[in-house]
């Protein structure tokens, strides 16, 4: 190895270790992709001072749950083709944007890694709009997406055999798309089922309580626009192009990809997906930071360019489907989680 590559690969090294000081729930830096890039050390301190808390999370997340609260009361009447209507235009932009905001309060990016409790109980705040209890059970559960990218049995995000194999054609592939949420509530069941946490009963409780209040004081149709709401908006929506643009391999070699476009504005820039899973410990809102700092190491990767376009390509083109993910053989951590 020349000069140049010792110092790439000591830089990686130095990165991945404060990286693992700094990651969610974890104490080892998670094994990288094959496709992620190797920055120099000259980059660490600028990329080392992202991983800091998003002082603004909080409070968008606040303006969310507080803006389907109105909505919630703002459906009373409508009838029922509009209520959908609004569901899938408005409250399922919402939703799914919450989604990708406890996705960010996973990694302990709203009150740092200090205060992890708070993280968790602010996720479940956040979760309060989608109707059915999410967020412990995504934090159990993604941790192993990190650490185990592909791994078989292990990272719950691949499809499973019998989704590859019957989800083949475009009518088929369509209605997979639409089913999103069931796959994705239902897959971890299946493929690594892990015992009940006190905090997934709290998130229960607590998602009980909130749909029972609303339900006491507005009636019927405020529980079914937000469980619509994350239905639509989870299933075949634009925003649900990042689904299968993030690790689909729409080019042999290439599992990880990010996509730049302005829907990163309302998903927490769960876009810049390959600078995620570079440093899962930078917010959301730092991550165009890494690109900016790096350009050399992520301009000239393949991207995305549209999400539309990404459910088009999957839905129409023989070479895609739910098969279309690199699956490994990983071996589990010393301290398993």
């Amino acid at each position: 190895m020349d000069g140049g590559g010792k110092d790439r690969e000591d830089g990686r090294k130095n990165l991945r270790r404060e990286e693992g000081k700094h990651a969610s729930g974890t104490h080892t830096a998670s094994a990288p992709s094959p496709s992620l890039p190797v920055l120099p050390a000259a980059k660490y301190p600028a990329i080392k001072a992202l991983m800091r808390p998003d002082p603004h999370l909080k409070w968008l997340v606040l303006g969310m749950v507080l803006a389907q609260l109105l909505a919630c009361w703002l459906v009373r009447g409508l009838a029922w083709r509009w209520l959908l209507f609004w569901a899938y235009a408005f409250g399922g932009c919402v939703n799914h944007s919450l989604t990708l905001a406890i996705h960010d309060i996973s990694h302990n990016t709203a009150f740092g890694t200090g205060h992890p409790a708070q993280n968790r109980w602010f996720a479940v705040f956040a979760n309060l709009p989608l109707g059915v209890p999410y967020a412990s059970s995504f934090k159990k559960y993604h941790v192993d997406h990190h650490r185990y990218l592909g791994g078989d049995g292990l990272d719950v995000d691949v499809p499973t055999r019998l989704e590859g194999w019957l989800f083949c054609t475009p009518a088929r592939k369509l209605l997979w798309l639409a089913l999103q949420p069931f796959f994705y509530s239902l897959r971890p069941l299946c493929v690594h089922p892990k015992a009940m946490t006190r905090m997934e009963v709290f998130n229960a409780l607590a998602q009980l309580a909130a749909n029972a209040t609303i339900f006491t004081l507005w009636g019927l149709k405020p529980m079914v626009y937000l469980l619509a709401s994350s239905l639509l908006g989870l299933g075949l929506h634009p925003i649900s192009g990042h689904f299968v643009a993030e690790h689909y391999m729409f080019l042999k070699g290439h599992e990880t990809y990010s996509y730049y476009g302005p829907l990163n504005w309302i998903t927490f820039n769960v876009g810049y997906h390959m600078e995620h899973h570079d440093f899962p410990s930078i917010p959301g809102r730092n991550l165009p930071l890494v690109r900016k700092i790096a350009p050399e190491y992520y301009d000239h990767l393949p991207q995305h360019y549209s999400w539309v376009k990404v459910l088009w390509d999957f839905v129409s083109e023989d070479s895609l489907g739910p098969y279309a993910r690199v699956k490994r053989v990983c071996k589990l951590a010393k301290d398993g989680l």
